[in-house]
């Protein structure tokens, strides 16, 4: 793999409030703005969303709620960028935390993501300081969440409340400073961006939802020379593939009898064993060169222009030159392009599947 330099880093953050119906607005938004980093919390992912939180192009790491729905965090990291996750097992926070390789003699930096919940004990709270401390030992972090503490004023570092006042405690014992200067939901500053190096986080802007959600996206940039590969991936090739040996395979499979005595989820997990066994074994695979940058082909003119509206109506809505309700018109407009431009190429590529397998 070879290596080149990457001097800033183009990063988004969200509190999702649940990704469902957002899922499709925030890879157009990534895809058209060629985002580097994006972060979100709140996603409410299961392992039921495995096949559709992937994002062409993009690392994914994640940490979901386990037994429970609701909240959960994500990150989206360019492929290209060499990075890897650092243990994060205790299940009683909410974080992920990503070792970010940059060039040698400069160190690495470490990007944490972590949604903090409203209700959040004490003894929770402790387990993230002492994790903070722990990642904080390395020269150069940045932080970014949704801690939900609205009685901390940034301004003059004072605080209100017990737990308040123990989390500022906290990003003053590790150098942190805080960075948003506006709230992004309503009148509360609830979403922050934490670093312990001057200059290293700039461009910080809030403005626009994803979707409906109630909370305003973070944008900034990352300075800092990130070390970027460019990678060989495995991949599929249909062109020498043996169609028929697969539909054999897959033909022997019992499936009816064995479908009929599992749920859901059970009957889920071995069609997916069985294709994929029926796969390995028809289909070969091949190294390709990835492409960073490269468009996905549902992300057209028309998508581009309705999310440029979207955003221009909501610079009005912000003037008090629009109605929410415009706004929300918009959002539903843009969300249903999206949507439809999707489902047509996927319409597409199955009318022309036996004509083109490449495609495919």
């Amino acid at each position: 793999m070879g290596v080149k330099l990457e001097a800033q880093l183009k990063c988004i953050y969200t509190n999702a409030r649940s990704m469902g119906n957002k899922w499709d607005e925030l890879e157009a938004i990534v895809q058209q703005d060629s985002y580097d980093v994006v972060a979100t919390t709140e996603t409410w992912w299961d392992d039921g969303q495995d096949w559709n939180a992937v994002m062409d192009g993009y690392k994914l790491f994640r940490k979901d709620r386990q037994g429970r729905r609701g909240r959960g965090v994500a990150l989206y990291v360019r492929e290209c960028f060499d990075c890897i996750e650092l243990d994060s097992s205790d299940d009683k926070v909410e974080c992920l935390w990503i070792r970010m390789k940059v060039k040698a003699n400069k160190g690495d930096f470490v990007l944490g993501v972590c949604y903090r919940p409203p209700n959040q004990d004490e003894e929770a709270d402790e387990v993230f300081y002492k994790r903070l401390a722990e990642v904080s030992q390395l020269p150069v972090l940045v932080l970014v969440g949704d801690f939900n503490l609205p009685d901390i004023c940034w301004k003059y570092n004072t605080a209100e409340s017990r737990q308040a006042r123990r989390f500022l405690g906290c990003t003053e014992d590790n150098f942190l400073t805080q960075l948003v200067g506006e709230p992004a939901r309503g009148g509360a500053l609830l979403d922050l961006l934490l670093t312990n190096r001057d200059g290293l986080v700039g461009d910080v802007l809030v403005g626009g939802h994803l979707g409906l959600s109630d909370h305003e996206m973070v944008k900034f940039s990352i300075i800092r020379e990130v070390r970027k590969g460019v990678s060989k991936t495995s991949t599929l090739d249909f062109q020498r593939a043996d169609f028929i040996l697969f539909r054999s395979l897959v033909g022997k499979v019992p499936w009816e009898a064995a479908l009929k005595v599992k749920g859901v989820q059970e009957g889920r997990v071995f069609f997916k064993e069985e294709v994929l066994k029926a796969q390995a074994q028809a289909i070969p695979v091949h190294c390709k060169v990835s492409h960073p940058g490269k468009r996905p082909t549902w992300l057209n003119k028309e998508i581009g222009s309705q999310l440029r509206e979207k955003r221009r109506v909501y610079d009005l809505w912000k003037k008090e030159q629009a109605t929410q309700e415009d706004y929300k018109g918009v959002v539903k407009l843009c969300r249903e392009k999206i949507r439809k431009a999707k489902a047509q190429l996927e319409l597409d590529l199955a009318l022309d599947v036996k004509n083109n397998k490449k495609n495919f």
